[in-house]
């Protein structure tokens, strides 16, 4: 096995769940769930969106949350289609979301365990 599949099977392949409380109805926070973002994910990103890291667009943050949030099904919660819908919503929503997807979020797993 070669250095790079060890380590593609030892990748943490859970889904993380986001909270959303804006989004949720009588006060229970809709919950999505995404997977990590990969190398490849930021890449196809950077090709829409040029220096996607270092310069993120409310536009790019859009894509993101298209491209990553999945419902409990493992549905994509978000297709095109959605985006002028999204890209009505406040600003500090998309970027809220845009930036759990980045950071430490709980497991589904540990969600499970509380």
């Amino acid at each position: 096995m070669s250095l790079g599949e060890q380590i593609a099977s030892r990748r943490i392949k859970e889904k993380r769940t986001i909270e959303v409380p804006e989004w949720g109805e009588d006060n229970v926070p809709l919950i999505l769930y995404t997977s990590a973002i990969t190398a490849g994910d930021i890449n196809k990103l950077q090709r829409k969106h040029k220096n996607f890291l270092n310069d993120m667009t409310v536009d790019g943050m859009v894509d993101l949350i298209i491209m990553k949030a999945e419902t409990k099904d493992g549905e994509k919660a978000f297709t095109l289609v959605d985006k002028p819908l999204l890209m009505n919503e406040e600003v500090g929503i998309i970027a809220s979301l845009s930036a759990k997807m980045f950071g430490e979020t709980v497991s589904v797993e540990e969600q499970e365990k509380n």
